[in-house]
């Protein structure tokens, strides 16, 4: 081993270990609280805190998760998983999370390892919801993990870009704009109108409420932990599964995933973006992995100080935004989705007017005129507002696919360190294995597969309908030409010309072929 570590390995460490989980209902919740039953299985018990929702109770909810394809692996190798977890019905917005005074006795007494994922990753969210899920929600998980007589871990999941109005971004946490105590207090008089008006003003140079409150949670636990054994993660773009438990699991919209969803049904051709830029994509099973190993690290190793974790590849393993827009055209055009409205064709272009123009000839008028269609034949028309959803939802990436960071990773090396070698193969975080292109073609197809709900046997009919739509593409694009060209040639004398020259030319040419085939 190297380091200056505890003998005890990761696995060995939660061995025995009752855990507590928030937001295991979420992307990344479902992938750790799969790869610890998987990796970990001498787990005491995990408690999971899971809501109710749309008529389903925490026990359903919990149900219907283990059922799911992420946790075939798991069904297979491990006995009665229903026995290790337990739900605990809760909700992070409320006081005391939702928790009952004989759940939180419980946990109170059980609990030594704390993972918290729960937020609202909603770019657009109103100040008021994701003050009290991102900010609030964390406050009220502390006051609790106060009460937990042996805690030895508390992993708080922030974001990279919590800090995103800098453009160097280093491993500690940094003074908030605003104190968040003094924007809890007004939010418990200020009602949504005002809070709404406010909210531009008080994001500055951040984009949107989600880093503004991530960034006030990451120093609410700074200021409010004492002596809390607490560590901060921060993945930055969470997408598909690299390896665990399979290549290409994803099952939500969710930043880069909803790209390629528009990407591969053809609706999305151009958006603001830097070809050269770094695109930040972090698979979910790294990122959980790190979780984890922070987990393990904080209880055995105890740092003196309150650690942050920069989860990101950029520094590492650098993938470009044009790389993923020659990747994504690659792949889908090889596995096509089931039902395209055109053929894919993404472009990303730093220039805002270029876009605009884009946007104008290859987005709407195509979709008005394939609105009109439809009306035509008696269809509802779709594709404008098909148009206007996604174009809210690109606005909200564009500032990410437009800038670019820098983040330290000197923590990340420093826990590398520290693992032995069969943890650093169990539990894999390094980056720089990553091969991207293997990784979007995964992702492509785990798009399809998992989020789409498409049947892999059904590709050769997506690949007939693609040629089908590709030929159609080919045939308007030269009807559209000629009529443009014959225009010009009726009102410009020099464009007329021109014409009879290439005229003149390809009957030139024509005429020689027969002599030189003869002459050969």
């Amino acid at each position: 081993m190297t380091g200056t570590s505890s003998e005890m390995g990761i696995s060995e460490f939660y061995a025995g270990q009752t855990l507590l989980i928030t937001g295991c209902t979420g992307f990344m919740g479902k992938v750790l609280l799969e790869k610890l039953l998987r990796s970990c299985p001498e787990i005491e018990r995990i408690y999971v805190l899971i809501r109710s929702k749309r008529g389903q109770s925490a026990t359903e909810r919990l149900e219907s998760l283990l059922k799911s394809k992420l946790f075939d692996k798991v069904r297979n190798e491990t006995i009665n998983i229903q026995s290790k977890i337990v739900p605990v019905c809760g909700d992070i917005v409320e006081e005391k999370l939702g928790l009952s005074d004989e759940d939180i006795q419980i946990l109170s007494q059980q609990v030594s390892v704390v993972f918290h994922s729960a937020a609202t990753v909603k770019f657009d969210e109103e100040l008021r919801l994701s003050l009290q899920m991102n900010v609030i929600g964390v406050k009220s998980l502390i006051e609790l993990c106060h009460k937990f007589k042996k805690l030895k871990a508390l992993i708080h999941v922030s974001t990279a870009y919590a800090n995103c109005d800098k453009n160097v971004i280093e491993e500690k946490v940094y003074d908030p704009p605003l104190n968040p105590n003094r924007l809890i207090d007004a939010a418990e008089w200020m009602d949504n109108d005002a809070m709404n008006s406010l909210t531009v003003k008080l994001l500055g140079n951040r984009p949107n409420t989600y880093t503004y409150t991530k960034a006030m949670a990451e120093y609410l636990i700074l200021q409010e932990c004492g002596d809390l054994p607490v560590a901060i993660v921060r993945p930055s773009i969470v997408g598909s599964s690299w390896k665990e438990p399979f290549p290409g699991w994803v099952d939500n919209y969710n930043g880069p995933t909803g790209l390629l969803v528009a990407i591969g049904k053809g609706v999305l051709r151009c958006m603001m973006g830097n070809f050269n830029g770094t695109a930040d994509i972090l698979p979910v099973d790294i990122a959980t992995n790190l979780m984890i190993t922070v987990g393990w690290h904080t209880a055995v190793n105890k740092p003196k100080k309150l650690m942050v974790y920069n989860n990101t590849t950029g520094q590492l393993n650098k993938f470009t935004w044009g790389q993923m827009e020659r990747f994504s055209y690659e792949y889908f055009m090889k596995n096509p989705i089931d039902e395209i409205a055109r053929v894919p064709n993404p472009r990303f272009t730093k220039y805002l007017l270029w876009k605009d123009l884009n946007v104008i000839f290859d987005h709407l008028l195509p979709a008005y005129v394939m609105d009109f269609y439809l009306w035509i034949v008696g269809r509802k028309p779709i594709f404008v507002k098909i148009q206007d959803k996604l174009w809210k939802a690109v606005k909200s990436l564009e500032f990410f696919t437009s800038h670019e960071w820098k983040f330290a990773n000197d923590n990340i090396n420093m826990l590398a360190e520290h693992m032995t070698a069969k943890d650093r193969e169990i539990f894999d975080f390094d980056v720089r294995k990553i091969r991207w292109g293997q990784y979007m073609e995964n992702y492509c197809l785990g798009t399809k597969q998992f989020v789409l709900k498409e049947n892999p046997q059904h590709l050769p009919k997506a690949r007939r309908a693609l040629q089908k739509l590709q030929r159609m593409h080919f045939l308007m694009n030269a009807v559209v030409f000629m009529v443009v060209w014959r225009l010009l040639i009726n009102r410009v004398s020099v464009a007329k010309s021109l014409w009879n020259l290439l005229i003149g030319w390809a009957l030139f040419i024509f005429q020689k072929i027969p002599k030189l085939a003869r002459s050969t």
